[in-house]
């Protein structure tokens, strides 16, 4: 073990505008600094919220007195007040630079020509990380003095609060105590705090067990499937879920920093004897990942990056069904541990997006986040669970719209295992004026609007035996309403005539190319799903959902007239150079390229493994 470094994670650029810019970062001490941009100081807004005895998060808002020039390449700095935190700084910041650089810099774009996005990382998954690819493009571009890609999108399971490998949650734990992360009291547990997690035997790989449980009791239920006990969360790899705040603040640490993993010492030995074979598999994995982090942590402080959450943010099948919502709210723990990822998210991903939507939630952290610890956490989770703003749109030309697809769900009255609609009838409305006489839009939603639809098939399914939470039947047509009003969206004449659907979420990548049949100006629709930056899908299972797709629903099949888009053309691009005529099974980045005064919209996947992949359109489309 070495020392505590100054800054912990970060920074990370942030929501970037024509009045100014903002950064991320977490220090171990209230060690007072300021941002200067080329060189000079600049006036700043700073919030620090206290989340430990040696962690505190930031967010500073830039406003240069003449704001941003577009395309301007710009070189910005901390600067630490006193001069033994600089001088640390300066040490500590070196890897993250690129050659020739002396500080960070960014550039805004706001007419938009080069958006890379992705989402679904998992730190224990056996591929590399595709956000390095994000590292290369920028360091040739800097090498170059060329124009960097526009913006980052991060769409979905940043982190996954339900899926954490046994070394993963050692490292968090050793953390959190390293830093004082701060504790708090559990109710509805076999433990009485965070801190009595440490020892419990059911610590590693048994976490299920101290989840909450509850009876499965429809008729359908016990007829097909039987009755019995099962955890109220769903997620089949619960066996580390993450319980307390501190262990959410950890986990995004580890994720985005390789300094305060000089912190952690990883071994097996407290691990029970029956686990530790898979704990040393999996040690080997996290290893090669946080090889990588400090070319993550280097790209992330150069492109402006934004975030939204999807279920893993929290917790698998998070607000999937009205039944989910009631089991889980209506427990002390399982309540607490939705609102300790929620209030992570609002911390490291969600406030950067546009601080200035979170004023309120601000103030109301200022009681909670004190110097001696939490204080009235759970009054605090009630704001946040009630908080419907986390969705947002970014000035840009085109603009972009990021869906929020959890918190405001149109919630089931038939049944409590039907799927709720992915966003109610009032934000559908919002998200339409906020597009309406648009000439182009981008839309970021985390799960595919348009889904492979053998697979939709299948969860329909299970969904209609009230097994929804089986398959993750989470897509934008199981919900009768949420479809409707979604594909008359698309139908209505004032509907951009171009319109770019960003998506991940299912661990393989697509394009489809989207008509409106017997429509004389129907929009030109592009969904672009790209998935996970470190995640894939079961390779023979993919081929064969795949092979069953294109047999059942392909472009002139008579089955889609089944379906709820009769209406609809939807044309696939097959991936460049691969035996697969639809999916791409590999991790990946999205590049989306767009050209003025050309609306052909050009889509790569920049594979973890070096390749790039095109999808061309097709060339009768």
């Amino acid at each position: 073990m070495t020392s505590i470094p100054l800054v912990l994670a970060g920074p990370i650029l942030r929501h970037t505008h024509a009045k100014g810019f903002t950064v991320w970062l977490v220090t171990s001490e209230p060690a007072p600094f300021t941002l200067c941009l080329d060189a000079f100081e600049t006036a700043c807004d700073k919030h620090s919220v206290q989340v430990g005895t040696h962690a505190f998060i930031h967010l500073i808002m830039a406003k240069p007195t003449n704001g941003l020039n577009a395309q301007q390449v710009y070189q910005y700095d901390l600067i630490f007040t006193q001069a033994n935190h600089q001088q640390r700084w300066e040490e500590e910041k070196k890897p993250l630079l690129y050659p020739g650089q002396q500080t960070f810099s960014f550039s805004w774009q706001p007419n938009l020509t080069n958006v890379l996005h992705g989402s679904c990382r998992k730190p224990h998954h056996d591929e590399p990380d595709a956000l390095c690819r994000v590292d290369a493009l920028i360091a040739q571009s800097v090498a170059q003095h060329s124009a960097r890609p526009d913006v980052l999108l991060l769409t979905g399971d940043q982190i996954y609060c339900d899926d954490v490998a046994g070394p993963m949650l050692q490292a968090i734990q050793q953390l959190s105590a390293t830093l004082g992360l701060f504790g708090e009291s559990l109710t509805g547990a076999v433990v009485e705090s965070s801190g009595a997690l440490l020892t419990h035997p059911l610590n590693y790989y048994r976490r299920d067990e101290i989840l909450p449980q509850i009876a499965t009791n429809t008729a359908l239920s016990k007829l097909f499937f039987g009755a019995k006990q099962k955890p109220v969360f769903t997620s089949v790899n619960a066996k580390n879920h993450l319980i307390t705040l501190s262990e959410v603040i950890s986990m995004y640490l580890l994720v985005w920093s390789d300094a305060v993993w000089q912190c952690v010492d990883i071994q097996d030995r407290p691990i029970p004897e029956e686990f530790k074979a898979q704990f040393n598999r999996e040690t080997d994995i996290i290893h090669r990942f946080k090889e990588t982090l400090w070319q993550i942590r280097r790209a992330l402080a150069h492109i402006p990056v934004y975030m939204i959450f999807d279920d893993h943010d929290v917790t698998d099948d998070w607000n999937l069904t009205r039944g989910w919502e009631q089991e889980v709210y209506n427990h002390p723990l399982s309540k607490r541990m939705v609102g300790n990822a929620l209030t992570g998210y609002w911390l490291c991903q969600g406030w950067g997006n546009q601080p200035e939507k979170f004023t309120d939630l601000v103030k109301h952290g200022s009681n909670t986040f004190t110097a001696e610890g939490l204080q009235d956490q759970d009054a605090f989770i009630d704001q946040l669970m009630a908080f419907e703003d986390w969705h947002y749109t970014l000035a840009t030309s085109p603009p972009i719209y990021v869906m929020d697809t959890r918190t405001r769900r149109w919630r089931s009255e038939s049944s409590l295992n039907k799927p709720s609609g992915l966003m109610d009838w009032e934000a559908l409305c919002e998200f339409q004026q906020d597009i309406i006489g648009q000439q182009a839009v981008i839309v970021v939603s985390a799960a595919p609007i348009y889904g492979v639809k053998a697979i939709e098939a299948i969860q329909k399914v299970f969904t209609f035996f009230g097994k929804a939470l089986t398959v993750d039947a989470e897509n934008w047509m199981a919900h009768k309403g949420t479809a409707n009003v979604i594909l008359n969206i698309f139908r209505h004449y004032k509907t951009p005539p171009e319109f770019i659907i960003l998506s991940g979420d299912v661990h393989y990548s697509f394009v489809y190319d989207v008509r409106l049949r017997f429509h004389r100006n129907s929009p030109h629709i592009t969904q672009f799903t790209c998935s996970g930056i470190k995640n894939a899908f079961p390779a023979g299972l993919l081929g064969w959902l795949e092979r069953i797709n294109r047999a059942l629903y392909g472009h002139k099949s008579p089955l889609n007239v089944f379906t709820r888009r009769r209406n609809m053309s939807v044309r696939a691009r097959p991936p460049e150079g691969h035996n697969s005529h639809t999916l791409l099974n590999s991790s990946a980045i999205g590049q989306l390229v767009l050209k003025e005064n050309d609306t052909t919209v050009i889509c790569k996947a920049l594979c973890s493994n070096g390749d790039t992949v095109e999808f061309p359109p097709r060339e009768d489309d």
